[in-house]
């Protein structure tokens, strides 16, 4: 989850942080993407599904999200990326992983990238 998920969570919340509405469409289809990777790729984990985990815990927000973005609706992407930064936490909670915990950024760690809109 570090090496895939958590790069797209941030860039996601650094698009919509800075109203890049076409960004933080790619970043939260990449997301999409990359949670059914892992559904694919990892099925089970323990005695953990992944991919019923990732409908229990992700899937609605993952389309506020996008009800968000398509809105280009600051206030209302703020809610829904924090309701899925809260779901990322009570899984990991619920997995022996409650070392883990995942919040929104507050500064990019990806120094070589803009994430504000294009200049029209």
């Amino acid at each position: 989850m570090t090496a895939l998920v958590q790069p797209r969570h941030i860039k996601l919340g650094l698009a919509g942080s800075e109203q890049n509405w076409p960004y933080a469409a790619y970043e939260l289809d990449q997301l999409r993407e990359t949670f059914a990777d892992l559904a694919e790729i990892l099925p089970k984990y323990h005695d953990l599904s992944i991919p019923e985990m990732i409908r229990s815990t992700v899937k609605e927000p993952l389309e506020a999200l996008g009800r968000a973005i398509q809105a280009k609706d600051s206030s209302q992407f703020t809610v829904a990326y924090g309701h899925l930064t809260a779901s990322c936490n009570v899984c990991h909670q619920s997995y022996d992983r409650a070392v883990i915990v995942i919040q929104a950024p507050t500064v990019s760690s990806f120094p070589d990238q803009d994430f504000r809109p294009p200049a029209k």
